[in-house]
């Protein structure tokens, strides 16, 4: 019965808003709007002053209403004020709308106990917010938060305020004032929009104030909740600066592709935050599409420094408590500032290869850690991300279209079970559990044309006629310009020869590079980039010339030069046509070939064959010992 009135009292105020708002845009706006497009202000004046108390009551008994039925937007009525009436009476009767609103709600929840199913799907958005919040606040500040966010509608927040046990003086006082910033935009608007109308404002203009404004509004938003509300929170994943970049990523990157997650490990396991979630390292957007895996926890992610200090993201990844990482290169504060985020209760994202996948398989982990978490003592958990290689590799400039990517969680170790195992278990799980193939195992057919664009810059080497940079790429074709073989690359992404597909294909290159390891001597003229201090725009640029052999890496230029033994370099990261990079005394240098840029690859390539051929000849050794 008290379900079969709420729904009454919905239906009724739903009519109402209707009635009143046909009434309002059919009587007073759309002719407004005729007579300001006609050049007629004084017929457009005379409307008003006749239409006069039902036009104002029109705007606000709608305010009013919508917010009872909460899921009728506020800004229409705010903006079509503003196009109608002067802009300090459509403030006030959109704010006498909402207080009469928000006086409803509150005798319909303290005295009838009402209940809002629409209000319900609201209740566990804030509620969710509310979690985020370190400190206790009260309902009236919290209540301030609300308004500030757009993702709640007026009403809902009412609805919230009216079931606590604040007063109706704070009440109504919070929700009069809570509102202004929002109802001043669309107000300000609707009067940007009139102008236009009265030909008294070119289009551009009215483009240029509706941006601006919408902007003020985000930064008044952002400053009152970054400097007031999560004060305590900065420098967190519970931060606001984080959850504006994760609705970014939401916007630009959910419906790319679509994720299936299995988490059902998870799930069992019972762990909470905080926690080591490690994950192999196929895509770009490998830290977004792990937060599916744990939605209700905040994550921090253990990034590359030199994306984590370009200007703008620097500042995110302060505020939102991400840890940047210099590649291959003795950290010593990222354990301490991992142990510091957990300690805060933030489970934490790392992919050990540090680098993005070349061929669909799983890098080496040349930083073994198993001593560290094994000290840590917190829960890993390992994810396999399977689909999302072929959707983004490095070698391709473009995404595709969407498709499937599978995130597995596919073992958790919990503190008792990580007390008992030794070191060299730890970093040996973490291998097996990271190793993975997306050639054989990708769940994806591509129909897509162009599937071999880009491969050439990875694929450099013809195995046919043993010819070097000549292989080049059209449509779904990887093909030699020396020779003429052609290979085919099918829906499966596999190519229709011998070379079965990319890992097949890359692994034959490794071994024609193996047969010339201990005569490699590479050179090549490079602009240089040498990054100092803590911001990536801090830079110095010189021209010089590299050089590797199996021994050393060096790079002369007329101001500086140094070599180093190759035994010290882990790896060479590089971008595809682009640089390789390293860190010579604590300072990254990016080097940029002058000519054939393709050559990166295999820089990078031969620096790996050496380093694994040391760490092979040094397992014979402790084996033999």
């Amino acid at each position: 019965m008290k379900k079969t009135v709420s729904r009454i009292i919905i239906i009724v105020c739903l009519i109402g808003v209707l009635t009143l708002l046909t009434f309002f845009l059919k009587d007073i706006v759309i002719p407004f709007i005729r007579y300001q497009i006609q050049n007629k202000p004084d017929e457009a004046s005379q409307l008003l002053r006749d239409s006069s108390i039902f036009g104002f009551l029109a705007v606000s008994l709608v305010e009013a209403l919508q917010m009872v039925v909460i899921f009728i937007p506020a800004e229409f009525i705010q903006i079509t004020s503003g196009i109608s009436y002067p802009f300090w009476l459509s403030i006030l009767l959109c704010d006498f709308g909402v207080c009469l609103g928000a006086t409803i709600i509150f005798i319909l929840i303290r005295t009838f106990k009402f209940s809002n199913d629409t209000y319900k799907k609201s209740e566990e958005k804030i509620k969710k917010l509310q979690s985020k919040i370190k400190k206790e606040k009260s309902t009236m500040l919290l209540m301030y938060f609300l308004f500030f966010m757009p993702l709640i509608p007026f009403g809902a927040i009412c609805y919230y305020g009216s079931s606590t046990k604040i007063r109706y003086p704070k009440y109504i006082l919070t929700v009069s004032t809570g509102v202004i910033p929002s109802i001043l935009t669309s107000i300000l608007m609707g009067n940007a929009a009139s102008a236009f109308l009265e030909n008294a404002l070119p289009i551009w203009l009215l483009i240029l104030i509706i941006i601006s404004l919408g902007t003020l509004l985000f930064l008044i938003i952002f400053i009152f909740l970054d400097k007031v509300y999560f004060k305590e929170n900065d420098g967190t994943p519970d931060s606001v600066v984080y959850q504006i970049f994760i609705k970014l990523c939401h916007i630009f990157r959910k419906k790319k592709q679509k994720l299936v997650v299995d988490n059902h490990l998870f799930k069992e396991s019972e762990i909470k935050a905080p926690y080591i979630l490690l994950t192999n390292h196929v895509s770009t957007f490998d830290f977004y599409y792990n937060l599916s895996i744990d939605p209700d926890n905040n994550f921090s992610l253990v990034g590359n420094e030199y994306y984590c200090k370009m200007p703008g993201i620097r500042t995110v990844v302060k505020k939102s408590g991400s840890i940047p990482k210099k590649l291959f290169n003795k950290d010593m504060g990222i354990g301490l500032k991992l142990k510091r985020i957990t300690h805060k209760g933030y489970p934490v994202i790392i992919c050990p290869e540090g680098r993005l996948s070349i061929d669909g398989t799983n890098y080496p982990i040349m930083e073994k850690s198993g001593a560290f978490y094994k000290k840590l003592g917190l829960p890993l958990v390992f994810v396999n991300n399977n689909g999302g290689y072929f959707i983004n590799p490095k070698w391709r400039d473009k995404f595709f279209k969407k498709h499937e990517m599978h995130l597995t969680v596919t073992r958790v170790i919990k503190p008792e079970e990580l007390a008992n195992l030794t070191i060299e278990e730890i970093d040996n799980i973490i291998d097996t559990e990271l190793t993975y193939n997306e050639n054989v195992t990708n769940p994806n057919l591509y129909h897509e044309k162009n599937k071999a664009k880009g491969l050439e810059r990875i694929l450099y080497y013809c195995p046919n006629c043993k010819s070097m940079y000549t292989m080049q790429s059209h449509n779904n074709d990887l093909y030699c310009t020396e020779c003429g073989v052609r290979h085919h690359i099918n829906e499966h992404y596999t190519f229709d020869s011998e070379l079965k597909d990319i890992h097949t294909y890359y692994s034959l290159i490794k071994e024609m590079e193996k047969e010339h390891l201990d005569d490699i001597n590479l050179n090549c003229d490079v602009k240089t980039k040498v990054f100092i201090g803590k911001k990536t725009n801090k830079k110095k640029t010189l021209k010089g010339s590299c050089q590797l052999t199996k021994d050393y890496f060096s790079f002369t230029s007329k101001k500086l030069s140094f070599k180093i033994e190759l035994s010290k370099l882990l790896a060479l990261p590089f971008s595809c046509d682009k640089e390789f990079e390293l860190y010579y005394n604590d300072q990254l240098y990016y080097f940029y070939p002058t000519t054939n840029k393709r050559q990166v690859v295999r820089w990078a390539l031969i620096v790996d064959l050496i380093k694994e051929r040391e760490n092979e000849n040094k397992e014979k050794l402790t084996q033999h010992l």
